[in-house]
């Protein structure tokens, strides 16, 4: 247990009167930003038109004829979970609109690497060439991909949220809200942009009397949308928000894909009463899982498939190999924080960014070590692991709120030439590619960039909270209500409060995990807790008050729920206070 970061409560000017809305949730939602009652609509019809995403027409165009022609179509997507369910929203989307079937491909992240190469254009010419390669969740930095798709002879439709380069690939249409600042989707994710799309296309089909394609239920794919957005960890803005909640309400009713509720019950979630924290902590590591360690194939067939058993088998093949890229995580991070120790041991200050390798490190679990390391240390984190391809090193950052990660790397790529081989990415997460020879050049660079774009106070660590929650607030109904009431998220952080606790008892869980009974005086009540990870070497004996930083959350054991604290901080205080 550390001491904990500067807390600062979240400031409302004037808690707003809205009816069936609690005092306590609207001072959250206040606190967030939505201050008029029409913001608590999350229905679909506060979405924008689909006509405002920039390349829409040109694109729908593209597709209009490819149905016309009967051509053959290949989804060319991404090994993450967002790339993957935006590869199964177009395969499901598309035929339902009245298109044969199309074909996928998914680059293999250790033979291929990231997105549309000239190599996958080769691969799908051997696989036997489509007419049409449309691209989710990537394509709009593959210049060369491009080039040789349509000298292949393929016509190309790229989707994608990534932030584009100086230039643009020579497709056919390219559908990117980054592409116009003024869009309403500025955060949509890859599955967003793909759902979009076949909007637009069923707006279209609808136009010209395609009779099937107009009635197709084009929202039967939000549980998928909802489950790539909050894996993506995208910034909820209200269009992610009413995606996000419009999945999670089908996923309530049971009417979701097989491989979703089989996803959520190997993670030991309820899809009865799924949250968006569960798609992010339990269904999207397990997608995720298979393109860190093998490569994604097996989980867009989860997702495809339409016969329950045989997504549970796959869901369960998932969680295995999730169980061994969570024991190989373990080892990097327990290396990684190691060599943090080290720093802090050597420096009154941590440097302002971080750059980490070793020559054991796994390239699949890189992204999830620095994000790990971002937590604890509240620096940009860079982690490096040997690349397939000999001297190469693939790299994996996470930044912190406030330091745009791409523009940092926009920014080294500028003052060194051809020390990036390859990089992208967006704020708060971006992959790169150097020579194993230029990191220490690199590690350099990137400090320098960093630093020069740091405005003063970036690295002060601060914790904004909801503030207190009395005693009678530490009950079941309001942990229901906050878990339940929004989808909560990046940009939209779910309710935390700040309190001190008097312990009545405590274990080890696990093996670092904190199992807390507190005390609550006001009313002679009593509360679970849990602390995750805790420091226990720093853990004082007898430890008779804390004081911390929680979400009061929803635990459910042998059927029956209760509330329960769950700390994300959390420093012990001397008897008597």
């Amino acid at each position: 247990m550390v001491s904990l970061p500067e807390i600062r409560r979240r400031a409302v000017a004037q808690i707003p009167e809205w009816p069936g809305v609690t005092p306590l949730l609207a001072r959250i939602l206040a606190a967030r930003g939505v201050t008029h009652p029409d913001q608590l609509d999350l229905s679909l019809r506060c979405l924008p038109s689909p006509d405002t995403l920039p390349g829409m027409v040109p694109a729908v165009a593209l597709l209009v004829d490819a149905l016309s022609r009967g051509q053959r179509i290949l989804i060319v997507g991404d090994y993450d979970a967002d790339g993957a369910t935006a590869t199964a929203v177009m395969v499901r989307g598309l035929t339902l609109l009245g298109f044969p079937a199309p074909g996928f491909l998914v680059p293999d992240r250790f033979v291929f690497g990231y997105g549309l190469s000239p190599a996958i254009v080769d691969l799908a010419v051997a696989q036997g060439a489509p007419d049409l390669l449309i691209t989710v969740d990537n394509g709009i930095a593959s210049v060369d991909g491009v080039a040789a798709a349509r000298a292949a002879g393929m016509r190309v439709l790229i989707t994608d949220h990534h932030l584009p380069g100086s230039v643009l690939p020579q497709a056919d249409a390219i559908v990117n809200p980054r592409l116009d600042p003024a869009c309403p989707g500025q955060h949509l994710a890859g599955v967003g942009v793909a759902f979009y799309l076949l909007l637009a296309l069923r707006a279209a089909l609808r136009e010209q009397g395609h009779l099937a394609a107009a009635e197709a239920p084009l929202a039967d794919l939000l549980d998928l949308v909802a489950l790539g957005t909050v894996a993506d960890v995208v910034p909820l803005d209200r269009l992610n928000r009413a995606l996000v909640e419009q999945g999670l309400r089908r996923i309530r009713s049971g009417r979701c894909v097989p491989g979703i509720s089989a996803l959520l019950r190997v993670g030991r979630r309820e899809p009865e009463r799924v949250v968006a924290s569960d798609l992010g902590f339990a269904a999207g590591p397990r997608l995720n899982a298979a393109g860190r360690l093998t490569e994604m194939s097996l989980g867009i067939e989860c997702l495809l498939t339409d016969d329950a058993p045989r997504a549970t088998r796959l869901a369960e093949q998932l969680d295995t190999i999730n169980r061994e890229r969570r024991s190989i995580e373990q080892g990097m991070r327990d290396a990684a924080m190691a060599h943090v120790a080290q720093l802090r041991q050597q420096h009154a200050v941590l440097p302002p960014a971080l750059c980490l390798h070793d020559q054991g490190w796994h390239e699949g679990v890189v992204g999830i070590l620095a994000s790990r390391v971002r937590e604890a240390t509240h620096r940009p984190v860079v982690a490096f692991a040997p690349a397939q391809e000999r001297g190469l090193l693939k790299g994996s950052g996470r930044s912190i709120a406030g330091l745009h990660l791409r523009d940092v790397l926009d920014r080294v790529a500028t003052a060194h030439p051809g020390l990036l081989q390859r990089f992208g990415g967006h704020a708060m997460a971006a992959g790169m590619t150097l020579a194993a020879s230029d990191l220490p050049r690199f590690a350099a660079a990137f400090a320098e960039a960093v630093t020069g774009m740091a405005l003063p106070g970036l690295f002060d660590e601060v914790v904004e909270t909801d503030g207190e929650l009395s005693a009678a607030e530490l009950d079941l109904s309001h942990a229901e209500l906050l878990c339940h009431a929004f989808p909560w998220g990046q940009g939209f952080a779910p309710p935390s409060f700040d309190g001190e606790f008097e312990v009545l008892d405590h274990r080890v869980v696990g093996e670092r995990h904190l199992k807390l009974t507190l005390g609550l005086p006001q009313t002679g009540a009593i509360i679970d807790a849990i602390h995750f990870n805790a420091d226990l070497p720093r853990l004082p004996s007898p430890l008779r008050a804390v004081r911390g930083v929680y979400r009061l959350d929803v635990n459910v054991w042998q059927g029956r729920r209760s509330p329960q604290l769950i700390f994300e901080y959390l420093e012990a205080l001397r008897a008597g206070g």
